[in-house]
Formats: structure tokens, C-alpha cells, sequence
């Protein structure tokens, strides 16, 4: 196994690359994600349609998430699949600009998230090939700020562009990002390799061939396998999820109760602007304390910012509970992804990962479908209490999940 100095220069290449195309790419779509829901009504859709559009393009996601799961671990180059990605999700943004019904939206929305989901697993695993174990949360997190970041210069761009020149101009304009990040990402990253594996003098002395061939076998298997905790995890955000509908759903609920249409790129910026600040502290720590801790604490915010949503008391507590809401995402969203790959061994990390990203995004739709269900039938405040409710019980069972040794994930 190379020694840290001899991994450090592509641990900071690809670590800084990756957090540059995200920061592009993030910019890119957060300019046209805010001004989606008045943009759909402006075309006589509504929150069903909204839910429809938002749950199939993140179950899109999940399948492509999922079979590219199982691919990152049987290629050797991972990098065409990863810009390949950023290319076809960036090339159908400006196309948003010349739609005229809600149909055309779900098809471009559908092919955005097939491109995300495709290049997610590639690359975190890149990434967890890049640097040491004990350094996994920090990198995810720091790529986690660079990408909230962009999602701070979306809506400003947004707001800037909205009121003179309308909504389609942010749409042709997200083109000038989205080709800046196909661009760093062609030129800059780097391959990673796996590590070659480690194999003991001692098994082969003294031992009968029979037995060298059965412990082969067993450590075979072993490399392969999904431990225990693993799945306990994946049963705890699975739970989250099915309460996690989409962000648009906060943007209703913040128009429902008097903030103005223009205003939304703002409660974009409101919300990354503490996940960007957060992102890559959260990840620094939860490299010294349990990530399952961090994580459970990310999903305890959310279950009050939910239940601020659901009760709405003024617009200034919906901006404040919009602020504070980024640090759930902080919480979470690097920290649960590095919690994934360290439970797993190094030659499922891919698997592991697409199977993590496939269960969540199945559960989101379900979630998206749900919400707008229990808002078209029963009014605003409930599907955000259901969704608090949901993230207090998958706290408590992420709780439950303890951390086994792996073999194959010594890095």
C-alpha cells in the first residue's frame, strides 16, 4: 500500500478538481432548481405535477445509481464515465428555456438525473481512493462545501437575471457554468487505482492445499460480502427518506404562506449558505467522533425544521428554519456517504454506494408522490409533520447500527 506522502499529490489533485466541478455544476442547475415551481405554474402545473416531476427524475437517479454501483467495481477507468455525466446533465439545462408544458420539464429533469445518477458512484469511490481512511469525511466534506457553494452562486445569479430579463434567461444562462465544469473535469482529474491486495507469506507454509483453497475461498467471499451493519444503516436512512421529499415542497410551502415568488432563489441562498459553511467541518469531525452520532444529530434538525414548515407561524420563522435547515444537510449528507464506504470493504465500495443511493432515491420518490398527495387532500401542514416523525424514528435506528471490521479496508 503506497504510504500517505506517496498518495497526497493525487489526493489533493483530484479532492480540489472534484470540488471545482462541483462547485460549476451545482452552480449550473441551483440557478435554474429555485425558479422551477413558479416556472411550472406559469405553465398551469401544480404541486401533483411537481411531485410526479421531482419523484421520477430522482428514481431515475437511483437505477442509474445503482447499475452504476456494480459497474465502478468491474472497470479500471472510471473517469470517462464521470465526465460523460457532467456533459449530458449539462447539455439539457439551457433546454428548460424553450419548453412551453410540464411534460418537456419531467423529460429534461429525467435526463439530468439519469447523468447524475450514472457518474455519483464513480466518483465518490475515486474519492475514497484518493485519500486515507481517516480522512474520508473530510474529503467528502470539503467537496460537500464547494458544491453548496455553487449552490450559493445559482440563486444570485437566479435573482440577478429574474427580474429583468425573466425566468428562461436563467436557464440559458446556466449554460455558461455547466460548460466550465465538463471543461475541468475533461482536463483535470486523474485516474485512481485500486490497491493491490495484500496477501500474507505465512498462509502458504505449512499448509495443505486443501486448506490454502478453503481459506481462499472464505476470504473470497468475505471481500465481497455486505456486513450486517451496513444493512442497518441502510434501513435507517431508507425510513429517512420516505420522508424526505423533494426541496420544492419547502419553496411551495414558503410562497403558500406569503414569501413572494421572486424571493425563492434567496431561500436557496438562505440554507447553502450554512451548508457551505458546515459542509467540510462536519466531515473534519466526524473523522474524530461516530459518524452515526453526527448523522442522527443532522437528522433531529430536520425533524424541527419540518415541524416549523408545518406550522408556518410568520415568514420570519420559515427563513430562519430555512437557515438552519443547512445544517442538516451538512450533517448528513457527507458524513452518512463516508459512514457507507468505511463499513464496507474496498472492493464493494461501488456496490455498497450504489445500493445506498438506489434504496434512498426509490424512498424520495415515494416521498415526493406522498407529499403531494397529502397536500392536495389534507393541506399543507401534514406531509411536513409526517416528515418530522420519519426523521426522529430513523435517528433512533441509525443509533443502532454499529461499525464491524471489514477486511479490504485498511486504506
Amino acid at each position: 500500500m503506497p504510504s500517505p506522502s506517496e498518495r497526497e499529490p493525487s489526493a489533493s489533485r483530484n479532492i480540489y478538481v472534484f470540488g471545482i466541478t462541483s462547485f460549476l455544476n451545482d452552480t449550473a442547475t441551483e440557478m435554474a432548481y429555485w425558479v422551477l415551481p413558479a416556472f411550472l405554474a406559469s405553465l398551469g402545473a401544480g404541486p401533483a405535477q411537481l411531485g410526479l416531476i421531482e419523484g421520477v427524475a430522482e428514481s431515475v437517479a437511483s437505477f442509474a445509481k445503482l447499475f452504476s454501483g456494480y459497474l465502478t467495481d468491474h472497470i479500471e477507468r472510471r473517469k470517462p464515465v464521470v465526465v460523460a455525466g457532467y456533459a449530458v446533465a449539462n447539455a439539457v439545462k439551457p433546454l428548460l428555456a424553450v419548453v412551453t408544458a410540464w411534460p418537456q420539464i419531467l423529460a429534461i429533469r429525467f435526463a439530468d438525473r439519469l447523468a447524475k445518477g450514472v457518474r455519483g458512484a464513480p466518483r465518490d469511490v475515486m474519492v475514497a481512493e484518493s485519500v486515507l481512511k481517516n480522512r474520508l469525511g473530510s474529503a467528502y466534506g470539503l467537496i460537500q462545501s464547494m458544491d453548496s457553494a455553487g449552490a450559493i452562486a445559482g440563486p444570485l445569479a437566479a435573482l440577478i437575471l429574474l427580474a429583468p430579463f425573466g425566468i428562461r434567461s436563467v436557464f440559458w444562462a446556466a449554460a455558461v457554468p455547466g460548460a466550465l465544469c465538463v471543461l475541468v473535469a475533461l482536463l483535470g482529474i486523474r485516474e485512481t487505482k485500486r490497491q493491490p491486495k495484500k496477501i500474507a507469506a505465512d498462509l502458504t507454509i505449512a499448509r495443505a492445499p486443501s486448506d490454502i483453497s478453503d481459506d481462499r475461498e472464505n476470504r473470497s467471499r468475505e471481500k465481497i460480502a455486505l456486513p450486517a451493519s451496513f444493512y442497518l444503516v441502510l434501513v435507517a436512512v431508507t425510513l429517512f427518506s420516505l420522508g424526505n421529499s423533494s426541496d420544492m415542497f419547502l419553496v411551495l410551502r414558503a410562497q403558500n404562506v406569503g414569501i413572494a415568488v421572486a424571493l425563492a432563489p434567496l431561500l436557496g441562498l438562505v440554507f447553502n449558505i450554512t451548508y457551505t459553511l458546515a459542509s467540510w467541518p462536519a466531515g473534519w469531525f466526524s473523522d474524530r467522533v461516530s459518524r452515526r452520532l453526527v448523522g442522527s444529530v443532522g437528522y433531529l434538525i430536520f425533524a424541527v425544521v419540518y415541524f416549523v414548515f408545518g406550522r408556518a407561524p410568520s415568514t420570519l420563522a420559515i427563513w430562519i428554519a430555512m437557515a438552519v435547515y443547512g445544517f442538516y444537510y451538512a450533517l448528513t449528507q457527507p458524513v452518512l456517504k463516508a459512514l457507507v464506504v468505511e463499513t464496507v470493504g474496498e472492493n464493494v465500495r461501488g456496490r455498497a454506494l450504489g445500493i445506498y443511493f438506489f434504496v434512498t432515491s426509490v424512498a424520495t420518490l415515494a416521498a415526493s408522490l406522498i407529499t403531494g398527495e397529502l397536500w392536495k387532500h389534507y393541506g399543507a401542514g401534514i406531509p411536513f409533520y409526517f416528515s418530522a416523525g420519519m426523521a426522529l424514528v430513523a435517528a433512533g435506528l441509525l443509533q443502532a447500527a454499529r461499525r464491524e471490521r471489514v477486511a479490504g479496508n485498511d486504506i
